[in-house]
């Protein structure tokens, strides 16, 4: 799309411009507010976590002609009543149901009253148990890779980029797309299974890529920015933001496609569980980590840098400028593209790069292409013979 093109390549130029950074207190506040949702799901209704966590007994049922979940959870009732029953519709005809720790004896009434219940043969019944302490195996070692991540992706940003504070600010926004995440997940109902872990942690991956991005060019825009008087650094850093808006965007867009493809398609139409276990977390932590790799990991990075000494001087420099040229404080600089706010006179002949002459610039003034080291001069008229 030329329009959408032409948008992208306006904020990279920096004719056009959203203040992204300046307004981080609403970003702010908006993030604080999907925390709090999602911290409250927490723990009302609370995580659903799958057997392979929490251990029990379960049922497979296949080529069932209803897949009615109130009389899978009837069938389970009436042989032990009271128990505390799962029931989830597998692909067309199957069935899964899932309670606490049955004995053998339980077992085996169960496996004829589900088939009682759905009109099939036993024999299209299988029957498993996860013990407990192979759950909290399971939930240790998951914990146990959330950490490791977590660590080495503080290493890496501070040795990367070499600056701790920009590894808090990616945290940050780590911390906020996981809680965003479960919190979501615990709210809809969906079990966290060991294939949701895995998105959770592919989800973070994502975003870790999508701040790095972001924060690198950032740096880019920074580079000595204290000897400077063109921009403040949140201005710089803004700017920063702008340009990998819309690749940001675009590989969202992209990513975003095939996995809601597998999430509404595969899952909810085909009845795939496990593709809906693993979809759903990407899908929404793509989501989430879009939006903090753009409105809460720079507004982070800017509200821990712009208090240092050397830049807060550095800003109040470039106030005093914008007010000496009767410009507002907060006014955009004049010229946004990249390169020196202010050319510099330079005489003619010094130095390798001579100072063109005013009539080369003049309206009208033809130029010609120079060859080798000349530069480009005005056509002069022919001598006369």
């Amino acid at each position: 799309m030329p329009s959408f093109a032409k948008f992208g390549n306006d904020l990279y130029t920096g004719r056009r411009s959203y203040d992204i950074v300046g307004k981080r207190n609403m970003w702010y506040a908006i993030a604080a507010l999907i925390v709090v949702i999602s911290s409250i799901g927490l723990f009302t209704p609370g995580i659903n976590s799958s057997i392979e966590f929490r251990g029990g007994s379960e049922f497979r049922v296949s080529n069932a002609e209803s897949t009615s979940e109130i009389t899978g959870q009837r069938a389970v009732t009436d042989v032990k009543p009271g128990a505390n029953v799962r029931v989830s519709v597998v692909g067309d005809n199957g069935v899964r149901v899932q309670t606490e720790k049955l004995t053998d004896t339980e077992t085996g009434e169960v496996k004829k009253s589900l088939a009682e219940a759905f009109d099939v043969a036993e024999d299209d019944i299988t029957s498993s148990f996860v013990g407990a302490t192979w759950g909290r195996d399971v939930s240790k070692k998951a914990l146990n890779s959330l950490l490791v991540f977590v660590v080495l992706v503080a290493l890496f940003i501070a040795l990367y980029f070499r600056t701790w504070k920009m590894a808090v600010a990616a945290l940050g926004a780590l911390a906020h797309d996981l809680v965003a995440t479960v919190g979501i997940y615990a709210i809809i109902g969906f079990e966290v299974s060991p294939a949701s872990v895995i998105g959770f942690l592919t989800i973070l991956g994502y975003s870790l890529y999508d701040t790095v991005v972001v924060f690198d060019k950032v740096r880019e825009n920074t580079d000595h920015i204290a000897a400077t008087t063109k921009r403040t650094y949140g201005e710089a850093a803004n700017k920063a933001v702008n340009q990998t808006l819309v690749r940001s965007i675009n590989t969202s867009v992209v990513a975003l496609l095939p996995v809601a493809a597998i999430l509404f398609i595969g899952s909810f139409l085909l009845g795939a569980g496990t593709l809906k276990d693993i979809s759903l977390a990407l899908f929404i932590g793509m989501l989430v980590g879009t939006y903090s790799s753009i409105f809460i990991a720079t507004p982070i990075l800017v509200h821990l840098r712009q208090g240092e000494p050397e830049l807060a001087e550095q800003a109040v420099r470039v106030r005093r400028k914008r007010v000496e040229k009767g410009l507002s404080e907060d006014a955009e600089p004049l010229n946004l593209t990249d390169g020196p706010s202010e050319a510099e006179p330079v005489t003619a002949g010094a130095g390798p790069h001579r100072q063109v002459s005013d009539t080369a610039t003049a309206p009208g003034a033809q130029l010609r292409p120079g060859s080798g080291k000349q530069r480009t001069q005005p056509r002069r008229g022919g001598r006369k013979k």
